[in-house]
């Protein structure tokens, strides 16, 4: 097994040293071993979990409440979200999309569509975020299944009474998650278009009259929380989405 120093870490991982300490003993989010000598030695799984704190704060969550996040995933292992995340996972090795695209519509049919996106498919396309051909690889045959499913989940909810809203990237790249959160929107009683390109820069007043919501994957920045209020005493129908 391989071991690192803190200052291996730091260049591997791009992280501060100083930022890694104040994790560790501020947060409580690494527990590093140590050497004979005091000094810190990190493993393959604290390379992981370090990776995973990045996702978590780069997607907008403030660190002092990651742990709670990394914890509440490691306990979901152990109980039947855990369990089907292993098993979309081991579909997903496979590489099957059939049995891919079966599996979704069986999910679809047992489960909410927030649990799904916050207990399933989120995590998974998490851990398969890894800089690895392989992850990528099953990332995007899940991206691509995902997608289709959603399709077809936002055009059946249009044949139900709803009000009419078009969901917008506002510079996240993560286009597979604006359509979840397209089917989340969808099942909150909206007929949900989606503007599938990310814009820097939404422009309301293309849209007149249009009830807009707007995901950014993470927290307002200032500035967006300005020209959000800016665009909602203009009067236009704009709506930070976030979960």
């Amino acid at each position: 097994m391989a071991i690192y120093s803190i200052g291996d870490v730091a260049e591997r991982c791009g992280i501060n040293p100083v930022t890694l300490r104040a994790w560790q003993r501020r947060y409580g989010l690494l527990k590093p071993q140590r050497s004979e000598g005091g000094h810190r030695q990190f493993d393959d799984e604290d390379i992981q979990r370090i990776e995973e704190i990045k996702r978590w704060i780069e997607s907008g969550v403030p660190v002092g409440k990651v742990k709670a996040l990394i914890d509440k995933n490691s306990d979901a292992v152990s109980d039947g979200w855990g369990v089907l995340q292993e098993e979309m996972m081991s579909v997903l090795r496979q590489v099957r999309p059939a049995k891919l695209r079966a599996m979704l519509t069986a999910l679809g049919r047992e489960h909410p569509v927030d649990s799904l996106i916050d207990h399933i498919y989120v995590p998974v396309r998490h851990r398969l975020t890894l800089d690895q051909n392989t992850a990528r690889t099953m990332c995007s045959l899940l991206d691509g299944a995902l997608v289709e499913y959603v399709v077809l989940s936002l055009a059946n909810s249009r044949k139900k009474p709803g009000k009419d809203a078009l969901l917008i990237s506002w510079g996240s790249e993560d286009r597979t998650r604006l359509w979840l959160e397209a089917w989340r929107l969808s099942q909150q009683g909206w007929h949900i278009d989606v503007l599938a390109e990310p814009l820097d820069s939404p422009r309301p007043e293309l849209f007149p009259g249009q009830k807009l919501f707007v995901w950014t994957g993470k927290a307002l920045t200032r500035r967006q929380q300005e020209q959000l209020s800016h665009w909602q005493e203009q009067g236009y129908g704009v709506t930070f989405h976030g979960v």
